[in-house]
């Protein structure tokens, strides 16, 4: 999968998160309690020029630098007497459509929904200033009925929703594999069944599915009904990374705070370590932080292999997103967008070097004039 060339206008179609949905988000999002001592300030603790940041994110593995970084109060460290503020979505669109109302500030989200909420608005609300997670996608499958990859053809298999992350993946594996499908209609040489991953441990169960291209923890739940993993997607990437989480921010507040922008992406970076350093401890952070969010821990025969399939880092792998736009035109479900500015990682890279990091790049799709 090389790196494709920059992309000019989105098709409206529903271009939706590559994540799991654990929580039924209520308006905007479902805001955490005044009185949640994870954002609590710190007494004595200077403001930034903000008196609170909104942040949004998915109660999910593959955001979980959100969900450590607020369960163990690493982003509120960095912004002083700055409250952090944070609201869970269930999906990508009404994280965007959260943004653009201004009910957050910065937000985790996929790939998918960032050039969706970029394209729509002409490249004038959200920048993307950060990666946060690669990898955590397998097509996994019933080893009875398919036990090597040209098995795959004549069978069901399900991905999360059509014209989302990891449909626009498996439909360019098959184009490679030289098979046709319709893909808006699913059928083909591969019957894809675009089902909500909530309920695809059912349908795996049921038979209704030979298995599926997915994200964790949807793949890992399929494997403790039996599925087999056949092939992680990571393998399919040069240097095995690939965006499965960005950090976007409204440009308005990137413009009016950059030193609040500047501390969550401090905050980010330092999560990111924590959690590089102390897998075991983060993995339960973040399996706490969903209990907290969703009400519900995963069990270790599925948050174990789930987490060790997730990388965690502040790279947004940028020419891995222009070929995930590029492989939805190849695959007839978006006409080019025109990504070019699309990423400021410019305070971003301010915090690295800050922190004695390597810069990173933005492929050229980045603003002209950073804002920090």
């Amino acid at each position: 999968m090389s790196a494709a060339r920059p992309l000019t206008t989105l098709r409206t179609i529903a271009v939706v998160a590559a994540l799991p949905l654990l929580l039924s988000a209520c308006g905007y999002g479902s805001d955490a309690a005044d009185d949640d001592k994870r954002t609590e300030v710190a007494a004595g603790a200077e403001k930034l020029s903000a008196d609170e940041v909104k942040i949004g994110y998915f109660p999910n593995l593959t955001h979980a630098t959100a969900l450590v970084g607020v369960q163990e109060g690493l982003l509120q460290k960095e912004l002083g007497g700055t409250r952090i503020k944070p609201s869970t979505f269930n999906a990508g669109p009404s994280e965007i459509e959260a943004l653009n109302a201004g009910s957050i500030d910065i937000g985790w989200i996929g790939p998918s929904p960032a050039i969706n909420g970029y394209t729509k608005s002409d490249g004038k609300n959200l920048r993307i200033i950060s990666g946060s997670a690669s990898g955590g996608v397998k097509l996994v499958v019933n080893p009875d009925r398919i036990k090597s990859l040209d098995d795959v053809k004549g069978k069901k298999i399900a991905t999360p929703q059509l014209g989302n992350t990891q449909d626009v993946a498996f439909l360019n594996w098959i184009a490679e594999k030289g098979w046709k499908v319709d893909a808006q209609s699913g059928k083909g040489d591969v019957s894809v069944v675009r089902t909500d991953n909530k309920i695809t441990p059912d349908a795996y169960k049921s038979g209704s599915i030979d298995g599926a291209w997915v994200p964790e923890p949807t793949a890992s739940k399929l494997v403790a009904e039996g599925a087999e993993p056949l092939l992680d997607e990571a393998d399919l990437w040069p240097g095995k990374k690939f965006v499965i989480t960005n950090i976007i921010v409204r440009q308005e507040f990137l413009k009016e705070h950059p030193d609040v922008v500047e501390a969550v992406l401090r905050g980010s970076v330092r999560t990111n370590e924590w959690i590089n350093a102390n897998p075991d401890k983060a993995k339960a952070s973040a399996n706490a932080a969903l209990k907290a969010e969703a009400g519900k821990a995963l069990p270790a025969e599925i948050i174990d292999p789930a987490w060790k399939s997730i990388t965690f880092l502040d790279d947004p792998l940028a020419s891995t997103l222009d070929s995930q736009a590029e492989h939805a035109v190849k695959a007839g479900l978006l006409e080019q967008p025109d990504l070019e500015g699309i990423y400021d990682l410019a305070p971003l890279n301010k915090v690295l070097e800050a922190e004695g990091k390597d810069r990173v790049d933005d492929a050229g799709l980045g603003t002209e004039q950073p804002n920090s």
